[in-house]
């Protein structure tokens, strides 16, 4: 699945996406910004400049995920949007599968 998140500056969605990684509740993580985010908060209608982190994770790792950017995220209510991915390259998901094992090092086969 891809989880979406974002945050106000590239410094804390690299750190977001640095932690989700490191933590294995995500493979990977891609930051893209900055973006124009137009929202209602609070009674009125907000401009920001915004950074957007997808990352990709699985099923079975959301729930850390979450967890996670709840606790280190900054925002009152951050976005966390999953979409479920329903076809991809199997090598690439079986990556992601490997790389969000909770505790794990996989090794990768070289060929080599």
């Amino acid at each position: 699945m891809t989880v979406l998140t974002t945050t106000d500056a590239p410094e804390k969605a690299e750190a977001l996406a640095r932690g989700a990684v490191g933590a294995r509740a995500a493979a990977c993580a891609q930051i893209t910004g900055p973006v124009t985010s137009v929202y209602r908060w609070k009674g009125a209608v907000e401009t920001a400049s915004e950074w957007q982190v997808l990352f990709k994770t699985t099923g079975a790792r959301y729930d850390a995920l979450e967890t996670y950017l709840l606790a280190a995220h900054d925002y009152d209510t951050p976005e966390i949007i999953a979409t479920p991915v329903v076809r991809g390259s199997a090598d690439y998901l079986r990556w992601v599968e490997e790389e969000t094992v909770e505790g794990e090092t996989v090794e990768r086969e070289t060929g080599e």
